[in-house]
């Protein structure tokens, strides 16, 4: 989950705070100090995250592009220049645009802005901007909450009181919410020193930045791993009275099975050391077998660890996590109850291998599968009136793939209540029956007739014939003959 520090360096950073006995600090010194601390942490717990810096004042400067190198990530910091007022809608917008260029929109990240609370006077501070969120227009709208999956954490070169006094407090609750409420603010507590802003920042790397230690067990193998980014809770809405799922700290390996492609997704498993491992071992099968491994997270729950290449020299093994649930995979049933395949009754692949018992196929047809009518454009929609035109030019002959259109035409129409179009296309068939020429078959004429009589008794609402089960037949005249009289 890559990191992008969005750092204050408006003219009020440099406002000083005194420490007892020591030399005059600026607000700016704090926040580095602060960071520093941060990239320290990172460096040693969070070596393959990304992280990225950005200065902002009333323009943004994109310092450090995403890297693991922390040694330039703080040279950079250790160089910031002090420029004039605060505009955090453009240096918002700029990250937005960073991450979607790096990253695209569907990789989470976790956004650090480090501020004074000072946040701008007149047009351009975020108070105007917040004031003005619903004004703006669709091409120039407000950056949160960002395309991307993401975190704000804001951190505060100030206490609650001077936030407060400042009316700066609500205006960050504001960029929090419009954000999901993804995030938080960090406040200073007590005097504005050192010990202050190393508290500051020591509650955000526990709370965004701490280590998952865990065991996973196959068997009588074990092997202690690191699990980053930290997993999340996971809340199931279906459920009546829902509760956090977390991953627990000893997770069991329950099989490996083959696979062509797998999707990177967020949690990374990362092993260190050099003594002979189980997770190296099981990393490297995985990655010179192409196959995949399933993992029991908790309680009916469930991932896989694969091997990914971050380049052509280094690979990771990866974590994806499953929906909770016995069956997260449809296609491959109950998870529980897969087995070796030696322990069936017979080959469920064939003696060779010809064969597979997957996808399992599911008790109910899925709506989905069936032949359902949509319009997604209005060219769809005029492809099929026109194919019911082209069936009625040629009746009798089509007398039966005409009704069979016209019917799938008004099933469709009633699903969506699109009423107009049943009275439209029923005003149509009756222009081509007054269009049909004298060498027309007797029948056209009928079957047009009763065709759009139909379609306006269904248009109206009547429970007899708007019904959706209801299938419009064909009339039986003296001219239908055996085949246009079969009823559909």
């Amino acid at each position: 989950m890559p990191t992008v520090v969005l750092m204050d360096s408006s003219l009020s950073m440099t406002r000083p705070v005194s420490e007892e006995g020591s030399e005059e600090f600026q607000r700016k010194n704090l926040a580095v100090h602060g960071l520093t601390m941060l990239f320290e942490h990172m460096a040693t717990n969070y070596r393959l995250e990304f992280t990225s810096l950005v200065t902002f004042s009333s323009l943004w400067e994109h310092m450090v592009p995403f890297t693991r190198d922390y040694n330039t990530l703080q040279e950079a910091l250790n160089n910031l220049e002090d420029y004039d007022k605060t505009c955090l809608e453009a240096a918002l917008q700029g990250v937005s645009n960073i991450v979607q260029q790096e990253w695209g929109t569907s990789c989470p990240c976790q956004v650090v802005l480090v501020t004074d609370g000072a946040l701008g006077i007149g047009r351009g501070s975020l108070h105007h901007s917040l004031q003005t969120v619903k004004q703006h227009v669709e091409d120039k709208k407000f950056p949160l909450p960002f395309p991307f999956p993401s975190k704000l954490y804001v951190m505060c070169i100030a206490n609650a009181e001077e936030l407060q006094a400042m009316d700066s407090m609500d205006n960050l609750e504001q960029l929090i919410n419009l954000n999901g409420g993804e995030g938080q603010i960090y406040t200073m507590e007590g005097p504005l020193c050192l010990k202050s802003v190393q508290s500051m920042f020591g509650k955000l790397i526990d709370q965004a930045y701490s280590p998952f230690h865990a065991v996973m067990r196959c068997g009588n193998l074990t092997s202690d791993v690191q699990v980053f980014p930290r997993p999340e809770p996971v809340t199931i809405d279906e459920e009546v009275d829902p509760m956090p799922r977390t991953v627990q700290t000893e997770g069991d390996e329950i099989g490996t099975g083959a696979t062509d492609d797998t999707e990177e997704e967020t949690p990374t498993n990362q092993m260190a050391g050099k003594s002979p491992n189980f997770c190296v071992l099981l990393h490297g099968s995985l990655k010179v077998e192409g196959m995949v491994a399933l993992v029991q997270l908790g309680p009916d729950w469930f991932g896989m660890l694969y091997s990914q290449a971050d380049s052509k020299k280094k690979s990771n093994l990866m974590m994806s996590l499953f929906e909770p649930g016995s069956e997260p995979l449809p296609w491959l049933g109950r998870i529980s109850q897969l087995g070796p395949a030696s322990d069936a009754a017979e080959n469920p692949y064939g003696e060779d291998d010809s064969k597979s018992p997957f996808p399992i196929q599911p008790k109910n047809k899925r709506s989905y599968a069936q032949n359902v009518t949509v319009w997604i454009k209005a060219s769809g929609l005029q492809t099929d009136v026109q194919k019911i035109l082209r069936n009625a030019r040629k009746l009798p002959e089509k007398t039966q793939t005409f009704y069979k259109e016209l019917n799938r035409l008004r099933k469709a129409a009633l699903a969506f209540g699109f009423w107009e179009l049943l009275k439209s296309v029923a005003e149509l068939l009756e222009r081509e029956c007054t269009l049909l020429p004298d060498s027309a078959h007797p029948d056209a004429a009928f079957q047009l007739s009763h065709a759009a009589q139909q379609l306006k008794l269904a248009s109206s609402g009547d429970s007899k014939y708007a019904a959706y089960e209801h299938n419009i037949t064909p009339m039986l005249t003296d001219f239908s003959g055996g085949g246009g009289a079969d009823r559909i």
